[in-house]
């Protein structure tokens, strides 16, 4: 494998969100030969009805979404805690990618949760309903590439992730851990 593209899911749709702040820090860790987009449109995919996942009818913002999670080797989500849990755009993804049930894009894709709140809890509640959507859709869900950030208004309120050596570090630490498993998944 020459190349190993990871995609990021944001689950903050406001354009400057630290959880999308982070996905972009990410982006800046990942090694030579490996590449991290991130998905824009969560916002745009409307919510997941069996009656318009029929052909012909799939909405185009969803269909991207798919194709974008087919085409990637491993995914990383950025997830903000809403009220105890996983935000809807993040969850309706999830939907979206994991069907047709047990054969949808995102079946046995390595990802990895990276959560991120302002509250000391650092999001630990809405990253295991993520990772328990994930296993449930059928994602290959790499433990070591988990991580918690928490009190990021304070952290990273005066200063971009990018520019946190620790932030860094552990960024880097995560996508190399996903980047691992894909690696392994391809070389099985």
């Amino acid at each position: 494998m020459s190349q190993t593209r990871l995609l990021a899911l944001v689950g903050s749709l406001r354009a400057a969100s630290f959880n999308r702040q982070l996905a972009e820090a990410a982006a800046q860790t990942a090694s030579e030969g490996v590449e991290v987009t991130i998905f824009e449109g969560l916002g745009d995919i409307p919510f997941y009805n069996e009656d318009i996942d029929v052909p012909g009818r799939v909405p185009a913002a969803a269909v991207a979404l798919r194709e974008a999670v087919a085409e990637a080797d491993g995914l990383l989500f950025f997830v903000p805690e809403y009220n105890g849990t996983i935000p809807a755009a993040l969850k309706n993804a999830i939907d979206w990618a994991s069907r047709p049930f047990g054969d949808g894009s995102i079946k046995g894709r390595p990802s990895a949760v990276i959560s991120a709140s302002i509250s000391a809890n650092a999001a630990k509640w809405s990253h295991g309903d993520t990772v328990k959507a994930l296993n449930v859709a059928g994602a290959a869900v790499v433990e070591s590439a988990h991580l918690h950030f928490g009190t990021i208004g304070q952290r990273f309120g005066e200063a971009h992730p990018r520019d946190d050596a620790e932030a860094l570090t552990q960024l880097a630490a995560a996508v190399g851990d996903l980047v691992g498993a894909v690696r392994a998944r391809v070389d099985a």
